[in-house]
This record gives C-alpha cells, sequence and structure tokens, in this order.
C-alpha cells in the first residue's frame, strides 16, 4: 500500500516557477514508478510527467517539454515537479500517482495504482 500527499500548489503569475511536492508512505516506494497528472476544471485528468524507479528514465507530455522537469528523491521517498515558465493554460489540480510499472501505461490515468488528493496550481494572466 503507497500513500501521497502533495504540496506546493499556490498561484503564480504566468512565466513564474512554483515545485510540487508528493510524500509517499510505504516500503516499497523505491521500487514504484511516480508521476504527475493534472485536470483542469470540464476537462479530463492528463498526463504530465513520470519517472522509473531507479530514476533513469522519465517521460513527459509535450505540453511541458522543456519546461517542467520530474525527479525524486528515494532516502525522502519523494517526487517533485519542477515546474518553470509557467503559463495560464497550466492552471490546474496536480495529481501525485504511484504504479509497480514504468512504460507507455503512465498515459492512460485508469491504468495506475495509486493517487494523492492533488495539489491546486493557479497560473495567472
Amino acid at each position: 500500500q503507497v500513500q501521497l500527499i502533495e504540496s506546493g500548489g499556490g498561484l503564480v503569475q504566468a512565466g513564474g516557477s512554483l515545485r510540487l511536492s508528493c510524500a509517499a508512505s510505504g516500503r516499497t516506494f523505491s521500487t514504484y514508478a511516480m508521476g504527475w497528472f493534472r485536470q483542469a476544471p470540464g476537462k479530463e485528468r492528463e498526463f504530465v510527467a513520470a519517472i522509473s524507479w531507479d530514476r533513469g528514465r522519465t517521460l513527459y507530455a509535450d505540453a511541458v517539454k522543456g519546461r517542467f522537469t520530474i525527479s525524486r528523491d528515494n532516502a525522502k521517498t519523494t517526487v517533485y515537479l519542477q515546474m518553470n515558465s509557467l503559463k495560464p493554460e497550466d492552471t490546474a489540480a496536480y495529481y501525485c500517482a504511484a504504479d509497480p510499472s514504468y512504460g507507455t501505461n503512465w498515459y492512460s490515468a485508469s491504468s495506475l495504482d495509486y493517487w494523492g488528493k492533488g495539489a491546486l496550481v493557479t497560473v495567472s494572466s
């Protein structure tokens, strides 16, 4: 069992930066792939980024590539999402996810095992 708690959301102006954190509990954290999704009002939850258990591989959605960076610290059982050059269209609730598998399964929210409750990010223009 893995429990996930997001933090670091807030209000930022366009062009600014935020860093989201996701603290995980559970002894198997270091063997799980971790990632982030987001959901804007009235829209479906969409993939943002994922990282393999050994930090060797990462995936990014085209919309955030070059602006967002995912990382993890297995000793602290925490995964991060550094968001730079934020745009108003990045406004959404951001959800942390965990799954034993890493790969194309991460493009589909329904295929992942564990979820946090979300952190709200608002980017003003």
